[in-house]
């Protein structure tokens, strides 16, 4: 569902544009527009090809007219992109492509995932490296199983030498075969008390959040209080688990509310790269597909650009609900690539 901005002044000779106007089809939602005055009016909320048909087929000079694609106000809302860090050159030359092509929409941070156990923890600070030196904000992931207290401190005070004012806090998966941690911390409250403690101010913590509740929680009332806990212990903003159901995050946000936490709660954003890959990456974090959607992208089987085309469309209209109702920005899990989270952000208007 894309937005389209359409201004047009009613005449008695209607002709061209404006005939075309009065003759929208029913999916295509007419208002009168407040902005404008003198009988202005415009049209939003069309699917693409419902407008160029429209507009096309009755004037046949759609550019002529000057339509063109709504851009919501973004001005208040926030961008952030997550990345994973990458094994090779090629892999690190490609990424420092990737995030330049997302820089032009001015993004709050770019952050960077960490390993269980820390096992990527090289390549998570080679990556932060390189964002900072980029001139762009960075946040890390910080999972603190599988660390004991004297690690997790070490590693803050490299990031706040490095200039990291942003953390990720997670409690994060045991790795297998690993025994149980030395550090004393099984929450990521617990970690966000630490970081508080011991830091102060000096890093803003990012926490996560899950609409759908986390995979191990035994109960919705469970899984609420355990963010409620890390909201209290000084997280300043949470970032969800992706979804594809905007009202389980609406859902969630209101039950927190009536908790008592008004900290941000951003929404995170998986664009579809093909069907299978989305299935594996929802059975293991515990994220739900629709079964409408499931189902439609599984009819695409093997056409991958099937997939994307249609799955682009409805991750677009999603985000546009969130941030139309209320969300405070939008987190893309980008897998590092950026074809996808850009035209998501260029439909929305960010950049323009």
């Amino acid at each position: 569902m894309r937005h389209i901005l359409i201004l047009y002044r009613p005449s008695e000779k209607r002709g061209g544009f404006a005939q075309a106007v009065c003759k929208i089809p029913k999916q295509i939602k007419r208002h009168k527009s407040r902005s404008c005055t003198g009988g202005v009016f415009f049209i939003t909320r069309c699917t693409f090809s419902d407008y160029y048909q429209t507009f096309e087929n009755q004037t046949g000079r759609l550019k002529k007219y000057g339509a063109q694609e709504h851009a919501m106000n973004t001005a208040n809302k926030t961008l952030s992109f997550e990345f994973f860090p990458t094994r090779t050159p090629e892999g690190r030359d490609k990424q420092t492509a990737v995030r330049e092509k997302l820089r032009r929409f001015n993004p709050a941070f770019f952050s960077c995932t960490s390993g269980a156990g820390g096992s990527t923890r090289e390549g998570t600070l080679q990556t932060i490296a390189d964002i900072l030196a980029e001139n762009t904000p960075a946040a890390p992931h910080l999972p603190c199983i599988g660390m004991n207290e004297a690690e997790i401190h070490t590693l803050l005070d490299t990031y706040r030498d490095m200039g990291v004012r942003r953390i990720v806090a997670l409690r994060g998966d045991m790795p297998s075969g690993m025994g149980a941690s030395g550090s004393g911390l099984r929450y990521a409250a617990e970690l966000v008390e630490l970081i508080r403690h011991r830091y102060g101010d000096l890093f803003r913590i990012e926490i996560a959040a899950y609409p759908e509740y986390h995979p191990q929680a035994r109960s919705a009332a469970e899984d609420t209080a355990h963010f409620a806990a890390k909201a209290r212990a000084g997280a300043d903003s949470a970032i969800t688990q992706y979804f594809y159901n905007a009202d389980a995050y609406f859902r969630f946000v209101d039950d927190v509310r009536t908790l008592g936490c008004t900290i941000p709660v951003v929404p995170g954003i998986m664009p579809v790269t093909g069907f299978a890959k989305l299935m594996r990456f929802s059975d293991t974090c515990g994220a739900e597909i629709p079964r409408w959607l499931r189902l439609k992208l599984q009819s695409y089987a093997d056409d991958t650009e099937s997939v994307q085309a249609f799955a682009l469309d409805v991750v677009t209209d999603m985000c546009a609900r969130l941030l139309e109702q209320g969300a405070p920005g939008l987190h893309f899990y980008t897998m590092n690539q950026s074809a996808l989270p850009e035209e998501i952000c260029r439909r929305l208007g960010f950049g323009a």
